[in-house]
Order: C-alpha cells, then structure tokens, then sequence
C-alpha cells in the first residue's frame, strides 16, 4: 500500500509565516471575544443595522460599477483598435495612483455650492442656489462613484492580463458561428475571465470595506466609521474590535461563496498552438463610443480630481520650498518598495505551496492572510503596535535582570513595525493577484517537466514561475502603489518624526488646506506613474 506523499518542510513552514503575518487579525479578533460592554450594545440597538445596510448597499454599487468599468475597458484596448486604444492602455491605470479621499476632496470642492461647477451654472443662468437642481456629491451614491472610478484598475489589470492569456482560437470560433464582438465577449471571453474578474472585485470590495477617509468625508455611517468612533472616539477597544470582527466574517462570507461558486472549474486553456490574436478594428460610432466608454472612467478617476489638485496647486501650492518635499518622497518610495518585494516573495511562496501541497491548512492559512485587506490600517496597526509593544518590554525586562541594561523599544515605533503593518494589510492584493495567474497555468506543465526528472521546485522555477512572471509583476505594483497611498497605519506606526507624502496630504487636508495638500498629492499620483507604465509596456510585450 502507497504511503502518502508528506508535505515538505518548506510548505509546512507556509503555515507558521501565515500565522505571523496574521498576527494583528488575531489580536483583533482576541479582543473581540471580550464581554460585550455598554458600548457594545448602544451601538447595536442604534447603529448597527443603519452600518450594515450602508456598507452592503456601498459594496454592491462599488462592485457593479468597478467590476463593469475595469472588465468593459480591459476588453476593448485588448481585443479592438481604435483611435487612441494604445495612449489607454496606460492612461486607464493612472487612477490607481490616486488616493480615494483625496479624489473626494477634489470631486467635493468641484461640485460644492461654492465650488467651481454650480458657480458657473449659476453664472450661466442667473438662477440662485436652490433654484435649480444639482446632484449632491456628500451622498451614498456619489461616494460609491468616486470609489469605484478610483478602483477599477484593478479589476482592468487582472481582467487585461487574463484576456491577453486567452486562447485565439475560441474567439475565432465564437465569430465564425455568427456571434458579435459583445456576445463574444459576455459568453466567451468574461466566463474564462472569471477568476481574475473575481479577484479584482475582491480586492474592490475589501478596499471598499476598509476605507474611512472617503466615506468619513462624505458622512457616510459604515463599519470602518463605526470602528473609529468607538475605538478613538468612545475609548472602548472591545467594541471596536467586535465591529472589526464582524466586518471580517462578513468578508470571509463573501470570498467563500466566490469561491464555492466555481464548483471545480477549470479557466486555462487547452492548448498553446494558436496564431496572434488580431484585434478587431472600430470605425465610425462603434469606435467613438469604445473611445467614450474609456474616457469616461478615466476622466471620473483621474483626469477631472488630478485637473482639479493641479489647478489648487497653481493658485496656493504648499508653502515649503521643492527640496523640502524630498524626505516626504524618499520615505514613501523606500517603504513601498520595501514591502512591494517581501510581499510578492511570501505571496508566492503561499499560492505555491498551496498548489504543489493542497490541503485545508494551505487553504485556510492563504485565506487568513487575504482577511488583512478587509480591516482598517488604524485596526492593524494597533493589532501590529499591541504584540510588538509586549514583546519589546519582555525583551527589556529579562535583559534588565539578566545583564543589568535595557533594550528599549527595538521594533515598536520602528520602520520594522511599519513594514510588518503594510504586509499584513496589503499582502491579501499579492496573494489575490498571484493566485489568478496560478489558475491560468495549466497543470500539464507541471507535469511536463516532472516526467522529464525535474523536481517540483525546479519545476516552477524553471517552467511556471517564467509563465506567471506577468501576475507577478502586477502583485508588485498593486503593493506599491497601495503602499505609496496608505494613511491611518503610518499615522500611527511610523518612527517619531518619519512623514511620507500621505501623511502630508492628510495633515493639510484635515485642515481644510486642500489648496497646500494638493503639491503632496500630485507628487503621490507622479510616483505612481512609472511603475504603472512599465507594468503596461510588460503587458503589451506579452
């Protein structure tokens, strides 16, 4: 009888890294099982169902418009040609370098009674205010759109790579058996796209959750503002830590039945042998509205907040001189890179250990780390600044009775603790992304190289790693760029007197000097930039 094949060291050894990423989950998810206190229970005979109702009504309207925008315009610069499809290759990614409060600052002072658009309306009609009617951008509805234009790119990125993996030859059937551009793509083409469309939306919907400058901003009572206000504004953490945890549940829920959904199919091709997929060139209406229905994105996402920061720039700009501006970029550049490559590293280390050695424990354990996405950066941090701080002052107490000196703080208040806070938070978009370049490779390849005596680690380096190269490298932007915008875990966790541009743009705008906050900002879009270019010049060669 067959032994069955043991799970190596290197793939047990997922388990423990996934259990210490997971850290600040468990911390919150400890104080969670505190006895409900009166807090508790004020805010849920009174706030709760008006939470839930608002953050599920806000996901679903983030999701839809997302997942339409990022599936639609991957689509059209993919498979057809028409004028301006290579400049949106890239320009439809610029929203990504956008932070979401700060297109709301833009989109609200834009749409104000004093702001430029009624100022003209009024100018133009002679009407007062009152007299006519103007969408009301602090609402429900203007905050999901303002989300979701800011974060389509990741549903366009992982749905364009996948698009790109697909095989020529079911297109070219689907058109030869008479079917339009359209029907290809919603019953060909979307289906195959199914779990890069899935991940992306994930990634949406766990930003979405997490968020609490914009929706804070918009007046908007979510789970996130919940959380802030009991934690920072009713000092009760265990209440705090109970929202968190529902919030959590809530995002577990919704990957489970994703993923449950998918019954065992399979999305990669069944052969390499097809010729060059050739768009499909776009005259007259059909490609003015392909040309439309990019820039409409675009313009909501970037164009129109990023016109109006660089308009507030020209007419105040922050007071502090250009060279002073360096430290704010060098630090947000350092620690985005810094974290962009662990967490490509473990991430893949996870989605392969997971595909080479399935088991629940894989599962469960890559499935943990993915929940980090979902909770707050603030909930994080202190999930992060809590053990590191019990740590440090064990440390300090033993080496004070065993060697007569202390240690101090060694990784509280540390660019260590900042790093571990962002891994923790941003190692769930790594992992999504890998992951959906994982399920396109096929299992013979695998297979392939074991018959011909590779081992299974030279497999994947040899074989698969070179093929998910193009998820790989869009994992690491994704990290970057999130890293480069991240706010309430760097307010907290960053070394005394350590400022990165996010922190400069929240501690101007918080004072209503958006006009100063806006130099920071575009220096944030402005960092973004490359790494988004060559992620898309990668993403054509392919």
């Amino acid at each position: 009888m067959a032994r069955p094949r043991r799970t190596p060291a290197w793939a047990r050894l997922t388990l423990l890294v996934a259990l210490v990423l997971a850290m600040p989950i468990g911390a919150v998810l400890a104080a969670a099982v505190t006895p409900a206190g009166a807090v508790w229970w004020h805010i849920a005979t009174t706030f709760l169902p008006e939470m839930l109702a608002t953050t599920l009504v806000l996901g679903l309207l983030v999701a839809l418009l997302a997942g339409s925008a990022g599936a639609v315009t991957a689509w059209l610069v993919t498979c057809c040609r028409f004028p301006g499809h290579r400049v949106l290759e890239v320009a439809l990614l610029l929203p990504l370098a956008m932070p979401a409060y700060v297109a709301g600052y833009a989109w609200t002072w834009l749409m104000d009674v004093a702001g430029p658009a009624q100022s003209m309306v009024r100018d133009v009609t002679g009407l007062r205010f009152g007299e006519y009617w103007f969408p009301e951008m602090r609402s429900l509805e203007g905050a999901a759109l303002v989300l979701s234009m800011v974060l389509y790119p990741y549903v366009y990125l992982l749905c364009r790579a996948a698009f790109l993996a697909q095989s020529t030859c079911l297109v070219e059937v689907s058109r030869t058996l008479g079917h339009s551009l359209s029907r290809v793509f919603w019953h060909v083409a979307l289906p195959l796209a199914r779990p890069a469309l899935a991940a992306g939306i994930a990634l949406v919907l766990m930003e979405t959750f997490a968020d609490f400058g914009t929706v804070q901003y918009f007046g908007l009572r979510t789970f996130t503002t919940g959380i802030y206000e009991a934690w920072f504004g009713m000092a009760d953490r265990g209440a705090a830590s109970q929202l968190a945890a529902v919030l959590l549940m809530c995002v577990a829920l919704l990957l489970a039945l994703e993923h449950a959904s998918r019954g065992g199919r399979r999305f990669h091709p069944m052969t390499t042998r097809h010729a060059p997929f050739q768009p499909v060139p776009l005259r007259g209406v059909k490609a003015a509205l392909a040309l439309l229905a990019c820039l409409a994105p675009l313009a909501l996402g970037f164009l129109v907040p990023a016109g109006a920061l660089f308009a507030l720039m020209l007419e105040a700009g922050d007071p502090l001189a250009p060279h002073r501006f360096l430290p704010f970029l060098l630090n947000s550049l350092t620690l985005a890179s810094i974290t962009a490559v662990l967490a490509v590293i473990i991430a893949a280390w996870l989605a392969w250990a997971a595909r080479l050695h399935p088991g629940r424990g894989q599962r469960v354990a890559n499935r943990v780390v993915s929940l980090g996405y979902a909770v707050p950066g603030s909930v994080i941090a202190v999930g992060v600044l809590v053990p590191f701080g019990l740590f440090d002052n064990a440390l300090d107490a033993w080496m004070r009775s065993s060697f007569g000196f202390g240690t101090g703080l060694l990784l509280s208040g540390t660019i260590v603790a900042l790093v571990f806070a962002y891994l923790s938070r941003f190692l769930g978009v790594a992992l999504q992304a890998v992951e959906s370049g994982l399920t396109r490779l096929k299992p013979s390849f695998q297979m392939a190289a074991r018959s011909l005596g590779c081992g299974p680690g030279e497999a994947v380096r040899r074989v698969e790693l070179p093929l998910s190269r193009g998820a790989i490298f869009t994992a690491a932007i994704l990290v970057f760029v999130d890293t480069m915008k991240e706010l309430p875990a760097t307010l907290i966790v960053r070394p005394f007197d350590f400022d990165t541009l996010a922190v400069r743009v929240y501690n101007l705008a918080s004072d209503e000097r958006l006009a100063e906050a806006s130099t920071s900002a575009l220096l944030i879009v402005l960092a973004g930039l490359l790494p988004v270019v060559a992620l898309t010049r990668a993403m054509r060669r392919r």
